[in-house]
């Protein structure tokens, strides 16, 4: 092998390393919201690969419960990861773990967060990451970090003369990391909220340059008219997405209920016409159809409390459904603005037998944002 060659195979990339004189005298934060969604688990691979001539969408609508990332001065050529939100489920509330450059393991709560920082070869950084949302609460957090912590580091990038990357290329490396390391297939959608923000329909093509494209079903500048439609719950329990996610996976490659996904992508684009349309009941409708077919393949995605509120939202003509993929975490509701207040007084009575159950003050958001709101 020639001398040319070896140094073709083996150049590593640009790399960020030792920011601690240039954090100390600039920090760096980006915040990105989370999102509620509808038509879940077509974002899949699985899924919209097999349905791709059936054209699969997924609507997500972001919100304010904002997670941001701020990177500041860290001491040598140390990692150190604080988190409230992200991991205090696992770790504890207010989590701090520092990593070694490139030689820490990665099997722990901030593990993809640390995976992150050595993609851009980065030393010196204390990454602090604070979540507004319940943590494990189905509303996209950990997908949510990875977007806003690689927005940052590839705007430091840029300061240092490295070339930048689009939202579209944010996306697709903060999605190749966190699949890569939880080790099984992952969705798209909450990282393209995040990222993007608003009310989106995203149409799933499985085009390996271009797998998905963005349809905005609101204007910006007439988002704000969806908040007196949108009820957000916090159930009191977290949910574990990966059981019943891996459920319908494995359902679905045994060939089982293929009629009735087929049935959920048609019901996800008549919900997305009918959000672009204001027609508030037409959504409600298309929701309640969704969640009832998700309920008979798995009859776990709604636990106590979440039955309870879906039945009051049924009884106000509100639709209801869960966030991710259910199993405890957050429940959303869209409705007409006047059932959506009774809805409130009901939802309100139920979730108050629950101790650290509640309703969420949420409005619908736009994308990432620098600290001085500078779109990213």
């Amino acid at each position: 092998m020639t001398e040319h060659n070896r140094a073709f195979i083996h150049h590593p990339g640009p790399s960020l390393g030792n920011l601690a004189d240039l954090l100390e005298h600039r920090p760096v934060t980006v915040s990105a919201p989370c999102r509620i969604d509808f038509g879940g688990t077509l974002d899949l691979g699985s899924f919209y690969c097999a349905l791709r001539r059936h054209s699969p969408i997924t609507v997500n609508i972001a919100l304010n419960q904002r997670t941001m990332v701020r990177l500041l001065p860290e001491e040598g050529d140390r990692i150190r990861i604080s988190s409230r939100g992200i991991s205090d489920m696992a770790t504890g509330p207010g989590s701090d773990h520092v990593f070694e450059s490139g030689g820490s393991a990665y099997d722990h709560p901030l593990g993809l967060m640390a995976v992150i920082v050595d993609y851009f070869g980065a030393r010196g950084v204390h990454v602090d990451i604070d979540s507004a949302s319940p943590p494990r609460s189905g509303l996209g957090g950990s997908s949510v970090a990875a977007v806003a912590l690689i927005a940052a580091l590839s705007r430091l990038g840029e300061k240092m003369g490295q070339t930048g990357r689009s939202r579209f290329q944010i996306v697709r490396l903060a999605h190749t990391l966190e699949q890569a390391m939880a080790g099984v297939c992952c969705g798209l959608q909450d990282h393209l909220a995040a990222a993007y923000g608003g009310a989106n329909a995203w149409l799933w093509s499985g085009e390996p340059d271009a797998p998905f494209s963005r349809h905005a079903l609101v204007p910006d500048r007439k988002l704000s008219a969806l908040n007196p439609h949108l009820l957000v719950a916090y159930l009191g329990v977290t949910h574990v997405s990966g059981e019943v996610n891996q459920t319908w996976v494995n359902q679905f490659i045994r060939g089982e209920h293929r009629d009735l996904w087929r049935e959920i992508v048609h019901l996800t684009h008549d919900f997305a016409r009918a959000v672009s349309a204001f027609d508030f009941t037409r959504a409600a409708d298309a929701m309640n159809q969704e969640t009832a077919i998700r309920r008979t393949m798995t009859p776990h995605v709604l636990e106590s409390m979440g039955e309870a509120l879906v039945e009051a939202a049924v009884q106000t003509r509100c639709g209801a459904r869960f966030t991710g993929a259910g199993a405890g975490g957050c429940l959303w509701a869209m409705g007409e603005a006047d059932d959506i207040s009774k809805l409130k007084e009901k939802w309100e009575l139920l979730l108050a037998r629950r101790p650290g159950a509640g309703l969420m003050a949420c409005e619908v958001d736009g994308g990432m944002q620098w600290q001085d709101d500078e779109e990213v």
